[in-house]
C-alpha cells in the first residue's frame, strides 16, 4: 500500500513538473528585449580612452535602464546576456552581428535584439543602434543621434524612447517621461556607473563599489547606482 502511496506521489510529481516549469515560463508574455554591450567605434581626443571598455557595458546598462521604464516590454537583465556574450568568445570590440544577437536573444526568450555602436570625437558622443528581429536575425530599424558629451544622458533617453516606438510599444506616459528628462544625470556620474559595470563584470566587487560610491557621489539620486551598490554589498 505504501509503494502504491508512494509510487502515485512520483507520477503526480512527474506530471505536475513540466507543467509547472511551462506555466512559469509563460506567466510573462510581455515581448522581450535583449540589449547587448555596445561597440567601440573609436575615440579621439577623449580625457581617458581608457574608459572605453567600461563604456561599453555602460552604454548597454544606461539603455536597459531607460527601456525598463516601459512595462510593455520584458527586459533582459544585462548580467545575463554579458554572460551568454562571453561564452560565444566575441572579440575585444564588442561586435555582435545579428545572427549571434539572435542566437542568444532566443535563448533568453526575447523578440527584439539591441545592439550598438559608439563613436567619441573629443567633444561629441554618436551613436549608432539597431532593433533587431530575433526569429528573423533582420535589422528592422536602425537610429542615430549625436550629442555633445555633456548630453550622455539625453542621448541615451532620446534613442530609448524611438526604441519603443520601432518596437510598436505605447510611449511613456507624458508624466513619466517629463521627470525622467527633469533631473538629467551628469555624464561623470554615468562614467563612474560604467567602470563599475565593467569591475562587476570582472568580479573585482571592491572597486565596484567604490564606482557605483562615486558615481552616487555626483548625482545621489542615480536609482540605477544605488540598486549596482546594494547589490554588491549584498552579494
Amino acid at each position: 500500500m505504501r509503494s502504491r502511496s508512494m509510487l502515485a506521489l512520483l507520477a503526480l510529481v512527474g506530471f505536475a513538473g513540466p507543467a509547472v516549469a511551462q506555466q512559469a515560463t509563460t506567466t510573462d508574455t510581455r515581448p522581450g528585449v535583449a540589449v547587448f554591450a555596445f561597440e567601440n567605434g573609436g575615440s579621439i581626443g577623449m580625457k581617458d580612452p581608457a574608459d572605453m571598455p567600461a563604456l561599453q557595458r555602460g552604454f548597454a546598462g544606461m539603455m536597459i535602464n531607460e527601456l525598463k521604464a516601459n512595462d510593455a516590454w520584458r527586459v533582459v537583465e544585462r548580467e545575463e546576456i554579458q554572460k551568454l556574450t562571453d561564452e560565444q568568445n566575441l572579440d575585444a570590440s564588442g561586435r555582435v552581428d545579428p545572427q549571434t544577437a539572435a542566437k542568444i536573444g532566443k535563448i533568453v526568450g526575447a523578440k527584439y535584439a539591441v545592439t550598438g555602436t559608439f563613436i567619441a570625437n573629443g567633444t561629441n558622443w554618436r551613436l549608432d543602434i539597431r532593433l533587431i528581429n530575433v526569429e528573423t536575425t533582420e535589422i528592422m530599424k536602425t537610429e542615430s543621434q549625436t550629442a555633445s558629451q555633456d548630453k550622455l544622458f539625453s542621448i541615451v533617453t532620446d534613442v530609448a524612447q524611438r526604441l519603443m516606438k520601432d518596437a510598436s510599444l505605447p510611449p511613456l506616459p507624458k508624466d513619466v517621461a517629463t521627470q525622467r528628462m527633469s533631473k538629467p544625470v551628469p555624464t561623470e556620474a554615468l562614467t563612474f556607473y560604467s567602470r563599475a559595470l565593467l569591475y562587476h563584470d570582472r568580479g573585482n566587487k571592491e572597486k565596484a563599489v567604490e564606482m557605483y560610491k562615486a558615481a552616487l557621489n555626483v548625482f545621489p539620486d542615480y536609482v540605477p547606482a544605488q540598486e549596482g551598490l546594494k547589490k554588491e554589498q549584498q552579494g
